[in-house]
């Protein structure tokens, strides 16, 4: 029965979001406009529904209301409600504004992503490395949109430092929106090198992040309960910074035993495969 709900709300959800997307088209709107309201009523009446239900439901009201999934029921619902009681001529923008906020359903969504932990862990695991790349970017678009502003000058649109260092984050992205170029010969070689530098840097994040999701996958992610380490290979038994066992307490380091002594090079699993063999034989003694 849950499964049925998450299915149904998911539709709903997706509904609410196309909805409110066709809304915005004057034509559609014009001609439908009353059809959309209808769906829009339903589904605003379905959201408040799950959400007093959940508040009904949950030991820790207080709690889910103030955290992000409550926050985001409680908004998927409201703006409906406020723009039925504020259709005030002078505040026509700022019911707009609470309409577009029901796109944020979308959101919900979020609660049915079971596989997001692995992406989530990936990313925080890679965030020192993207730390480290990002301040490496900005020190490179500073260093080359002062550069820029002393080769190329105000005569050709590089007015100032931020100005040049706008169109260098234009042009390392390789997005290049054209409204600013280098003129003289030295000032385009220093757009190509830039240009060519951009490239290279695009790659480096998503190489970070992919080793990162794959290490995840494959549950080679272990966080040392001491220290806080996560960067361990998937057959370490002991944390590589300060030494504490990995493994679990009903499960004993095996180089703690002289008895159960196995070659380094084995795996985590084959150790634990000895050990289990170790212990049958122990119970049928």
């Amino acid at each position: 029965m849950g499964r049925i709900f998450d299915l149904v709300l998911i539709g709903v959800i997706l509904t609410s979001v196309v909805t409110v997307m066709l809304n915005s088209v004057h034509s559609l709107r014009d001609r439908y406009g009353d059809v959309f309201f209808a769906v829009e009523l339903a589904i605003t009446a379905v959201f408040t529904l799950e959400y007093v239900l959940r508040l009904i439901c949950t030991p820790k009201r207080w709690q889910y209301a103030t955290s992000f999934f409550g926050i985001v029921d409680l908004l998927s619902v409201l703006p409906t409600y406020i723009a039925m009681f504020s259709a005030d001529a002078h505040y026509l923008i700022i019911v707009r504004i609470l309409r577009m906020m029901r796109i944020f359903r979308i959101l919900k969504l979020a609660r049915f992503l079971h596989e997001a932990e692995s992406l989530k862990r990936a990313l925080q695991l890679s965030l020192p490395k993207i730390t480290v790349f990002a301040a490496a970017i900005v020190t490179i678009v500073i260093i080359v949109g002062a550069l820029m502003y002393v080769v190329e000058g105000e005569e050709h649109g590089f007015s100032n430092i931020p100005i040049s260092i706008y169109w260098a984050i234009v042009t390392l992205t390789t997005v290049g929106y054209g409204d600013m170029s280098p003129k003289t010969p030295l000032g385009q070689l220093l757009s190509c090198i830039v240009m060519m530098l951009g490239y290279a840097i695009i790659a480096v994040p998503t190489g970070i992040v992919s080793v990162q999701l794959h290490q995840a996958a494959a549950g080679a992610i272990t966080a040392c309960k001491k220290c806080g380490e996560k960067s361990h290979e998937r057959d370490s038994a002991c944390c590589r910074m300060c030494g504490h066992s990995l493994l679990s307490p009903e499960m004993p380091a095996l180089t703690e035993e002289p008895a159960l002594q196995v070659p380094e090079k084995l795996g985590l699993e084959t150790e634990l495969t000895i050990y289990a063999k170790k212990l049958q034989e122990s119970e049928k003694h």
